[in-house]
């Protein structure tokens, strides 16, 4: 087996969920949410199944969803795409990484990347040859500054991968740091590749900042969205890819050996969904949002306070004040002992570090996450 792969544990996502039906807990580990999705992006789903054509479709997409992709992005984000050079489609965000990463990875470029970090990026990164460059953020903030960066480029680096928002974090990059991003990344020569498939989900007024919006990016950065995030259908795993055409070459030529195509159906749902109008993507927003403030409440009426969340279907709670300092410990004696699944979020970082935190889906049905504050309100009280 790979050496790689060989010695990889299975996902704490994975090992949670299992838990989970195991003890027949709240299961607020694996971030999905409870919602089924809009109904009329599933019925157009279900008409193209019966009526189109279910054959392969064009390596790059159908065009139909390339060309609602670069409007959506045009009307959302102000992003000028050309559909038929600058946008691709792939079988997950995933996908649309591993691809991105084996086109611009040589063996023994450095790769730039921040943590806590997606689970995939760094067996993806070491499978294409790089070597990774770990820039570590922490909590309440999770920001990187100059010094930072200086610590983790260097003339080896080729490409830098960005998580924004920041899943499990729930931050959001500041314009700032966006710049001081593309200060190195233009000094370097490097690539960004841009994980931005939570780039819908944002609360409060915030609204996300691509890449492709930043001086010094537009040429130099890949941008990957997620249609499973943007209409919380986390299982049709359709990936939107945009890049300068040079860029979007390099990548696409990586995708045609790996999927090459994604379903066709889903592909025409998506690009209904994409060109709905913008209230429904607000109400969208809104609806999240009271989930988290509903279970942000619920902690604080328990004396327990959450880290500050913008973003994403997490909430991230510090243990510490229960007593607790191993975030694995916390999470198998929760699930096991009081019905309740979470993630410890040192699982986010290379060398397990952060300790301390410990995330919980809220994307949930109300009568749920009010059932898991009540279990959670007992475990205080064992604690104190």
């Amino acid at each position: 087996m790979n050496s790689i792969f060989a010695d990889l544990e299975t996902t704490v996502f994975e090992t949670m969920s299992e838990l989970a039906r195991r003890h027949e807990a709240i299961n607020l580990g694996q971030g999905f949410p409870d919602d089924p999705g809009p109904l009329d992006v599933r019925e157009a789903a279900a008409r193209a199944v019966i009526e189109g054509s279910n054959q392969y479709p064009p390596m790059l997409g159908l065009p139909s969803l390339r060309e609602a992709v670069a409007q959506h992005y045009a009307e959302h984000q102000g992003i000028k795409l050309d559909p038929v050079t600058e946008v691709m489609v792939t079988s997950g965000a995933t996908e649309a990484l591993a691809a991105s990463l084996l086109a611009l990875i040589e063996p023994g470029d450095e790769v730039v990347l921040f943590e806590p970090l997606y689970d995939a990026y760094l067996p993806l990164v070491r499978r294409a040859g790089g070597l990774p460059r770990l820039v570590t953020l922490a909590p309440p903030e999770w920001r990187f500054d100059r010094a930072m960066l200086e610590r983790a480029f260097s003339p080896r680096t080729r490409v830098v991968v960005l998580n924004s928002p920041l899943n499990p974090a729930g931050s959001i990059i500041s314009a700032e740091e966006l710049a001081l991003l593309a200060e190195f990344a233009e000094r370097h020569d490097a690539v960004v590749i841009a994980d931005e498939v939570w780039e819908h989900v944002t609360f409060d007024g915030r609204r996300h900042r691509s890449v492709l919006q930043v001086e010094g990016l537009r040429e130099r950065a890949v941008k990957i969205g997620s249609a499973g995030k943007i209409f919380s259908l986390t299982g049709w795993k359709v990936g939107l890819v945009a890049a300068a055409p040079s860029l979007l070459k390099a990548v696409s030529r990586a995708h045609q050996f790996l999927t090459f195509t994604t379903p066709p159906n889903l592909q025409a749902a998506v690009a209904y969904g994409l060109l709905k109008d913008h209230a429904f993507f607000d109400d969208q927003r809104r609806r999240l949002q009271a989930r988290r403030d509903r279970f942000a409440d619920g902690l604080r009426a328990l004396g327990l306070a959450a880290l500050p969340c913008h973003a994403t279907y997490f909430l991230n709670l510090d243990i510490g004040p229960l007593g607790a300092d191993d975030d694995r410990l916390f999470c198998r004696d929760l699930v096991e002992r009081h019905g309740l699944a979470a993630i410890p979020v040192s699982a986010f970082y290379a060398e397990g570090r952060m300790r301390h935190v410990v995330r919980f889906c809220f994307a949930k049905d109300e009568a749920l996450l009010d059932a898991a504050l009540e279990r959670l309100g007992r475990l205080r009280d064992v604690s104190c």
